[in-house]
């Protein structure tokens, strides 16, 4: 299974902090918040290589990331790759650049896919234990606490077996607190599909909307986040999950 993570964004909403550094690469309680997702993926089941998904811009501050970290922990390979887009205007967009990396490196395996600047709070590793048991796409999901906050997320209804029976990017009306989160799998059955979503002229910016263009075709399960999630979308969620991330 390859670990691929979307880190090709412009992060504005983060102006200045992100003009000469990329949003994965703040820093969270002393390490980069592309650290942390590293660490709290790399025990999964399986996970051959990680791609990192850069834009042109602030490519060489991930490759140079990468390299440290391939001196840390040498089993374990690590891809940057260049998606040419300079600025918001040319991004290709996360499922956009999902379709480049497939391409690029003629993936032909299972994929995890999760966004550069994810924070979770413990191990994950059982969400690529339970993909490989499901075979089928996998949504990560977590309880928001509150429907203010799911609609600037996804909303999210599951049977009892824990099978998508409805979903909607950024709802005007949520009715529940749980949401999708950017964690995702995919069989590698199911690749040439993602390809062919953005190849039909669907929206390739939000990875959710992925999601959300693939249930009502196949099964896709849920696996509820345990611990804590912070999406660092602001100033104020970088220094909530600083004040958090400290003391875990």
């Amino acid at each position: 299974m390859k670990l691929i993570i979307l880190a090709a964004g412009y992060a504005t909403r983060l102006y200045p902090l992100t003009l000469t550094q990329p949003k994965p690469l703040l820093e969270v309680a002393g390490k980069p918040i592309l650290a942390h997702v590293l660490q709290h993926l790399r025990q999964t089941p399986d996970l051959s290589s990680v791609t990192i998904i850069s834009n042109h811009r602030f490519y060489d501050h991930f490759h140079a990331w990468a390299q440290h970290q391939q001196s840390i922990d040498p089993a374990l390979p690590i891809e940057v790759i260049n998606d040419g887009s300079t600025d918001a205007s040319n991004r290709l967009g996360a499922i956009g650049d999902l379709v480049f990396a497939i391409e690029k490196q003629s993936i032909d395996e299972d994929i995890m896919v999760v966004a550069g600047d994810n924070l979770f709070s413990q191990d994950i590793q059982d969400f690529g234990g339970f993909c490989l048991e499901k075979k089928t796409p996998v949504l990560g999901v977590h309880d928001v606490g509150r429907l203010e906050h799911t609609k600037k997320y996804s909303e999210v209804h599951m049977n009892i077996e824990g099978q998508i029976t409805s979903f909607e990017e950024k709802p005007q009306n949520p009715t529940t607190t749980v949401i999708g989160i950017a964690l995702y799998f995919y069989p590698k059955a199911f690749l040439s599909q993602i390809t062919q979503y953005v190849k039909d002229g669907n929206n390739a910016d939000q990875p959710g909307r992925m999601i959300q263009w693939l249930y009502p075709r196949t099964p896709v399960h849920t696996w509820t986040l345990p611990g804590l999630w912070y999406d660092i979308g602001s100033k104020e969620t970088l220094e909530e999950a600083n004040r958090i991330f400290i003391h875990l």
